[in-house]
């Protein structure tokens, strides 16, 4: 079987939206990369960076992947009837990732949230999807005293230089 693809070693072209939420919130196993069914208007509305994906998250039916919850805003500009903002919208993935996927959803405690929208080297609209385990509240502090020991730390380097 071939394993999940991590995005940590793609270079991406420009980033349209970080999930920052979903890092606080989840425990992030890997990442996977996913083409998204758009509207004309809604891609016009990326590319001027009017979306949020603070409550996203993906499911699984009938052996499709959708998209729940993320919010691109209306192009101003459209000429014909713009599509809702929190509609649902279909992401494309091969038949083995989405088996792969189905089996890891099952497991408890595993979701899937969109962590990035972006556009790849082709030009093309991607959505990074990680595969993410809820934290517990000890776990957000443990991450947030880490996070502040470690900025500590670089200020008084920068200091001490």
């Amino acid at each position: 079987m071939q394993k999940i693809k991590k995005m940590k070693n793609k270079t991406f072209g420009r980033v349209i939206a970080n999930n920052k939420k979903a890092y606080h919130n989840y425990h992030i196993d890997t990442v996977i990369e996913a083409g998204m069914v758009l509207l004309g208007p809604e891609v016009k509305s990326l590319r001027a960076g009017r979306v949020n994906l603070k409550d996203g998250y993906a499911s699984i039916k009938n052996g499709e992947v959708w998209l729940h919850n993320v919010h691109i805003s209306p192009y101003k500009f459209a000429s014909y009837a713009a599509p809702e903002p929190l509609r649902v919208r279909k992401l494309l993935l091969n038949r083995r990732e989405i088996k792969k996927l189905t089996g890891k959803t099952q497991e408890k405690g595993f979701a899937l949230i969109p962590v990035k929208i972006y556009f790849n080297s082709k030009g093309k609209i991607k959505v990074g999807l990680g595969l993410a385990k809820g934290k517990t509240l000890y776990d957000k502090r443990q991450t947030l005293k880490k996070k502040e020991s470690d900025r500590e730390m670089a200020r008084l380097r920068k200091d001490y230089r």
